[in-house]
């Protein structure tokens, strides 16, 4: 029996697409994919899932029709292939949601607002474009049931999760730790991968940077070169207020450094300070005599700008000895900020890091194990202790004392 196919008589793709999805929905095609295949063997598709309370986009799209083409490879293998649609219903974006558009905090909740109340109002706004979901999903041609989909707040998937963790922890695979994760103190909680891309979370802002001088204690190295008075560690952070709970300083093990006799713009004597050797001119430029001028005539406690000018020429920087990093390894430091004390470590020397580079700062990493994933990477394998000396509002403990680097607290 022979069958007659519509002809076209231009190209239309958008009819062309309404027209195939139509014989579909007509034919129950995709219904019909999974029930003439009862008793044959499955293949399991449950979609990761997209939250509803987000739009989708041309990204969902690419991804969703690299899912279908394996979906509809296993299908015509002779699989039967239940695709299972769900609703990714993560909490912190849909709380500041609701948060924001009842005008509360999470202190008001219990208050102002009663927590059952709280509950449904986040069930409603965490599912507000399901409805344009669905649309696209029919309009792309993507073959998933929707109508029985798995909600990551229903009971059911919660308690799927816990016998998980429990079989998990049954077989020894979990186990206390720590890590460095991203933190917000306005919600009181860690923050996901996908949380850090919601929009409005990056912004470009200016940020205060230091070089902080951290004074070594008495050794065998520096005591051959029979030096007199201190040496320093010159580190740079683009966090300063992480130096109170600074516990290491973190050296490239084949990165040249120097020790250098050269002028301390902050105390107007020299200093004798350890640095990266190729970092020399950015740190402690050769002295620009005319903008050094300037700058002392500025300063008006000044009285012989030009003679002083010379002075800091002639004293301005003096290579006295080089190392490697790996040299430097073990040295001790006096404690820059001594607020407090660590307890699970040893503290206060240098040590090698692997991502030390010197393309800016000094070529000497300032290491503060709480608060830098890399940071607690080498602290830890060096046996370095950590001091976490900020609560999770984002603001320093009592022990911080002296108004140090309070500026936004």
């Amino acid at each position: 029996m022979s069958k007659t196919y519509k002809t076209y008589t231009s190209l239309n793709l958008s009819q062309t697409a309404k027209d195939v999805q139509k014989t579909w929905d007509e034919n129950k095609t995709f219904e019909k994919s999974i029930t003439s295949r009862e008793g044959k063997t499955p293949f399991v598709f449950y979609e990761g899932p997209p939250s509803a309370n987000g739009l989708p986009g041309i990204h969902h799209v690419m991804s969703r029709s690299i899912k279908d083409i394996f979906c509809r490879y296993k299908t015509q293998k002779g699989f039967q292939v239940k695709r299972k649609a769900g609703w990714d219903t993560h909490g912190l974006p849909i709380e500041l949601s609701v948060e924001k558009a009842l005008g509360i905090t999470k202190e008001d909740i219990g208050k102002k607002i009663s927590v059952e109340q709280y509950n449904i109002e986040c069930r409603k706004d965490v599912m507000k474009y399901t409805d344009v979901w669905a649309d696209v999903t029919a309009k792309m041609g993507y073959w998933v049931d929707m109508e029985h989909p798995y909600i990551t707040y229903d009971n059911r998937y919660i308690e799927s999760v816990w016998w998980l963790l429990n079989n998990l922890y049954s077989k020894g695979a979990i186990y206390k730790g720590f890590t460095i994760q991203p933190y917000s103190p306005a919600a009181g909680t860690g923050l996901s991968t996908h949380e850090l891309n919601q929009p409005g979370c990056y912004k470009d802002v200016k940020d205060r940077t230091a070089v902080a001088m951290f004074k070594a204690m008495p050794n065998a190295k520096f005591e051959s070169l029979k030096l007199t008075g201190d040496v320093y560690f010159l580190a740079w952070t683009t966090t300063p207020w992480t130096l109170p709970s600074n516990t290491a300083l973190a050296v490239g093990k084949d990165i040249e450094y120097i020790l250098v006799d050269g002028y301390n713009p902050i105390s107007k004597t020299n200093s004798k300070v350890i640095l990266a050797k190729n970092l020399l001119d950015s740190v402690m430029p050769p002295t620009n005599i005319p903008l050094l001028i300037k700058l002392l005539e500025i300063d008006r406690s000044s009285k012989d700008p030009v003679k002083e000018a010379q002075e800091i020429a002639k004293n301005n920087r003096k290579i006295i000895a080089e190392f490697k990093g790996s040299d430097l390894a073990g040295l001790k430091y006096e404690q820059l900020l001594p607020f407090a004390q660590p307890t699970d470590g040893d503290a206060f020397k240098v040590i090698v890091g692997d991502f030390v580079t010197t393309e800016d700062g000094t070529g000497i990493v300032h290491i503060a194990p709480s608060f830098g994933a890399d940071d607690f990477r080498v602290a830890k394998q060096n046996g370095i202790g950590s001091l976490t000396l900020v609560d999770r509002r984002g603001k320093f403990l009592p022990e911080v004392k002296d108004g140090v680097f309070l500026y936004g607290d």
